[in-house]
């Protein structure tokens, strides 16, 4: 079992950030195009509008990001950060408690986002590809003495 844990658990992690990322991009592109509904209230924000623009506009870069795997952990954190402040201005004051003040998806996107800063994104993500270019570039960057192999 522990061999297919070890090989499953980066796709895993994976299937997970890329759900969240899509989520969250799904808010930011309601709040700011009402597409594929119309945001709550039915309004739509700009981009420039503060705050609820300005936290679309983050949904919509992060969840990008998040999606396919580049900056991850940079991505995940800003918008974690992000979903603590909107819960702590717009759902706390109504209540101590998420299930009381309708916070339920806030508080679940900011620690969702919060792991995949800690975890890191899994199987099939950019970060990954960059990370072993970085490492082979540096590879090839090493002398090899005459008469060796290279690593």
């Amino acid at each position: 079992m522990k061999n297919i844990s070890s090989t499953a658990a980066p796709w895993g992690i994976a299937a997970f950030r890329i759900v969240v990322g899509f989520l969250f991009l799904c808010h930011g592109l309601s709040t700011l195009t009402g597409w594929p509904v119309a945001p709550w209230g039915g309004n739509t924000s700009s981009w420039t509008d503060w705050p609820g623009g300005w936290a679309a506009t983050i949904e919509l870069v992060a969840g990008t990001l998040i999606i396919i795997g580049l900056g991850t952990r940079a991505a995940a954190f800003i918008a974690s950060g992000s979903m603590a402040v909107a819960y702590f201005w717009k759902h706390q004051p109504d209540g101590l408690l998420p299930i009381q003040n309708e916070g339920d998806s806030v508080v679940l996107f900011c620690w969702s986002l919060l792991l995949l800063v800690f975890i890191g994104p899994g199987a099939a993500a950019l970060d990954n590809l960059r990370r072993a270019k970085a490492t082979s570039s540096e590879v090839a960057d090493e002398p090899v003495a005459v008469g060796t192999s290279s690593p």
